[in-house]
């Protein structure tokens, strides 16, 4: 499943970046990097590290505030332990071993299409400010006490500061993100967690 979405992730990365050959200065690719870890709690541990791609697209401009909508392919690579093995109930079946199992460190890798909604606040010619909502459909290739694998989702609320030199810009942004499945699999906590990304567009 995580290879079709990557090959459908690269279609459309393609696709927009043909759309975006025709000079549109709505539009601007990029490219971010970001890491995190988890709010402190005393039942599990959880670091990552990601990459994005993005493409944004302003859908208006008023005196005030630009509004555009953006789309992040993302891989994410995370590893996670579980410090609390009574969070792993003993009403749960094997919990035995499970609780064993869960309290081994494990490398997790997760596939996202976040789409998202930015409002842009200008602040002269170079600088802007901005707040960024996102939600997208995600797939995990492991099984912890928290989550279970396949399919899930990823929320992001972020805000962020951005330089434009010439056609270039250049972003910082910190935010929060929270993954759960929704209820569509057994397990659901789901991991909340804070991190920072860097990245640079040009705008086209």
């Amino acid at each position: 499943m995580s290879k079709k979405l990557l090959l459908v992730i690269l279609f459309l990365c393609v696709v927009f970046f043909a759309a975006a050959q025709g000079k549109n200065d709505k539009i601007a690719i990029g490219f971010n990097y970001g890491f995190g870890s988890e709010f402190n709690n005393k039942n599990y541990t959880f670091t990552n590290h990601f990459y994005k791609a993005q493409l944004y697209y302003r859908i208006k401009e008023t005196k005030h505030f630009q509004y555009e909508i953006l789309i992040q392919p993302e891989i994410n690579f995370a590893t996670h332990q579980l410090l609390n093995f009574y969070f792993v109930k003993p009403e749960t079946p094997d919990y035995i071993q499970k609780r064993e199992e869960y309290t081994k460190l494990k490398d997790i890798h997760e596939y996202v299409l976040n789409l998202g909604f930015l409002v842009r606040k200008p602040i002269g010619k170079t600088f802007s400010i901005y707040a960024l909502a996102s939600i997208g459909p995600m797939i995990t290739d492991t099984e912890t006490e928290r989550m279970s694998d396949g399919f899930a989702f990823a929320d992001v609320l972020a805000l962020g500061v951005s330089a434009k030199i010439h056609q270039f810009r250049f972003d910082i942004r910190p935010g929060v993100r929270h993954v759960s499945n929704a209820g569509l699999n057994s397990e659901n906590a789901g991991y909340n967690t804070k991190n920072i990304e860097i990245g640079v567009s040009v705008c086209l």
